[in-house]
């Protein structure tokens, strides 16, 4: 397969890798990356299953890498490439949804712990040498996505959502018994066996996705999302409204629940989503109310009144449930709009201390929003000692 291995050398971090390898026996590109490669795709990851020491091809991919002995795994980052790496192992699962006991193993038996057939293939990079699981390359041809025994999801139910996520990002259909042993793991619950932070981990993933609303949409289709009502119109419309400081995750994420804000920050605290991140769920929660106000506003600083508070992804759900124009201009333009005084400024002018002086700041900055006081500090402070 001297043709993986040279389309994998025409990527920078591909190169860096087989470099470092030469001749070395025993290491193997893994998974998604030698699928993607098999299909003519770009990676977006670079997995690395050692059969020898970890740690040493860590140390001479880069310096910056950390590496977990215990666990045979390291990860290694140079400029804008990042390895995965780990010693090739075999698993076993004491109970459903535990996480498995790892044992030193061969490539061959590496390979049949993995989540699905297509992602069960390694190419030995010294010598391109493609290794694989029965089904494979059958299952690659047909675009067809099968589990590589019937336990698979009784062993590791997140592997439900990887198949979800697998299924939207690839467009490949399910095996039909494959489809038959997830459905009956949901059935049995199984996916509710698995800590909340490994799920929150695995949506986390999904709405990294390419496709993250695809991604949640083949989610609920699998039965692990009840909670959720992916809207693809809604979500696009409000990512084309969000800033670059804005969190596209966290917009996918909120244009989808369906569960009222209250259950909605309960269920994803037990996911483990930060307080942070709850809070702008919440917020983004009441767009459709915020955008009838918005709508609403006649003057620059009423609409500074809605939405001063919101974080920027609620804003930009605001804009997709019916006031773009409104969402457009505070996050491009209102936003950004701040006093060229301050509180010392007053106090230095005379206005005794205490609330009056944000109350005149604030009413100053009512009417340079509204154009009646331009940006200079001498008007601006005109405005605000006779501003009552």
């Amino acid at each position: 397969m001297d043709d993986l291995l040279q389309r994998l050398g025409e990527l920078p971090c591909g190169r860096r890798l087989l470099a470092v390898v030469g001749a070395t026996r025993g290491v193997h590109l893994v998974g998604g990356a030698v699928r993607d490669l098999l299909l003519g795709r770009v990676p977006r990851e670079l997995d690395v299953v050692v059969e020898g020491d970890v740690a040493a091809l860590a140390a001479a991919l880069g310096d910056d890498a950390a590496t977990h002995e215990h666990f045979g795994t390291a990860t290694v980052r140079l400029g804008d490439c990042r390895w995965d790496l780990a010693a090739s192992r075999a698993e076993d699962y004491a109970r459903p949804g535990a996480l498995p006991d790892v044992r030193p193993a061969s490539i061959t038996e590496d390979l049949r712990r993995r989540d699905v057939t297509v992602n069960a293939i390694a190419l030995e990079l010294s010598g391109g040498e493609l290794r694989a699981v029965e089904h494979a390359f059958d299952d690659l041809a047909a675009r067809r996505l099968r589990v590589l025994h019937d336990a698979s999801f009784h062993d590791d139910p997140t592997r439900l959502w990887r198949l979800a996520r697998y299924r939207a990002r690839l467009e490949f259909e399910l095996e039909p018994h494959t489809a038959q042993l997830a459905r009956a793991a949901v059935e049995r619950g199984l996916a509710e066996r698995v800590s909340g932070a490994r799920i929150g981990n695995e949506l986390r993933l999904a709405l990294t996705e390419p496709d993250p609303v695809a991604a949640l949409q083949s989610a609920v289709e699998l039965g692990l999302a009840p909670w959720l009502e992916p809207d693809r119109a809604r979500t696009e419309a409000a990512l084309a409204l969000l800033p670059a400081d804005g969190r596209p995750d966290l917009v996918v994420l909120a244009a989808s629940l369906a569960e009222s804000p209250d259950d909605a920050d309960q269920r994803l605290a037990g996911l483990e989503f930060t307080a942070a991140e709850r809070g702008v769920l919440r917020a983004a929660g009441r767009s459709r109310e915020l955008a009838a106000d918005a709508a609403a506003a006649r003057r620059p600083s009423e609409l500074a009144r809605v939405l001063r508070r919101a974080p920027v992804e609620a804003v930009a759900l605001v804009g997709a449930d019916g006031a773009a124009e409104p969402a457009r201009r505070w996050l491009r333009e209102l936003r950004h709009v701040a006093l060229a005084i301050d509180g010392d400024d007053l106090l230095a002018a005379g206005v005794p201390r205490g609330p009056q002086v944000g109350r005149r700041l604030a009413a100053t900055l009512d009417r340079v929003l509204d154009g009646e006081v331009g940006a200079g500090r001498e008007a601006q402070l005109a405005a605000a000692l006779v501003a009552s």
